[in-house]
């Protein structure tokens, strides 16, 4: 079976992460190599105060993540983010191989620029990139 690929949207925990920031990132590394996925990037979004409390959290460090892995192994994926005292929430997007290379590009700094008038149209709905809907949607999740 091949693999997909997916961008995975993770909220950490600010404190635990001020506190071990390779540690606690490097957890989403670890869950996806030891189910047989790959991590083709993986880096801090942004960190802001959230904007609803999580668990009594108030604000939040936003983790970017695209990785292959096997379809058959996501529920298991699911099941060790949602035992991880880590992760507040997360959420999972698999996306269409023709459009991967860009992604990851872009994710990783090393996709170039391209003037306004050539950029193509955003396909993408803005309610999955703000960070306040992603709280939203991982909260219906539950």
């Amino acid at each position: 079976m091949a693999a997909n690929v997916y961008e995975g949207l993770f909220i950490l925990d600010s404190n635990r992460y001020g506190r071990d920031p390779g540690g606690v990132a490097g957890q989403i590394q670890e869950h996806v190599e030891k189910l047989g996925g790959e991590i083709l990037v993986s880096r801090m979004w942004i960190e802001q105060r959230l904007a609803y409390p999580i668990n009594g959290h108030r604000k939040g460090t936003y983790w970017l993540a695209y990785f292959r892995l096997e379809s058959t192994k996501l529920t298991d994926l699911t099941y060790q983010c949602n035992i991880n005292d880590n992760f507040l929430r997360f959420m999972f997007v698999k996306h269409d191989p023709r459009i991967i290379d860009m992604l990851v590009a872009h994710a990783d700094g090393s996709a170039e620029e391209t003037p306004e008038e050539e950029a193509p149209a955003e396909t993408t709905d803005s309610a999955t990139t703000e960070p306040a809907a992603v709280e939203a949607a991982a909260e219906s999740a539950e």
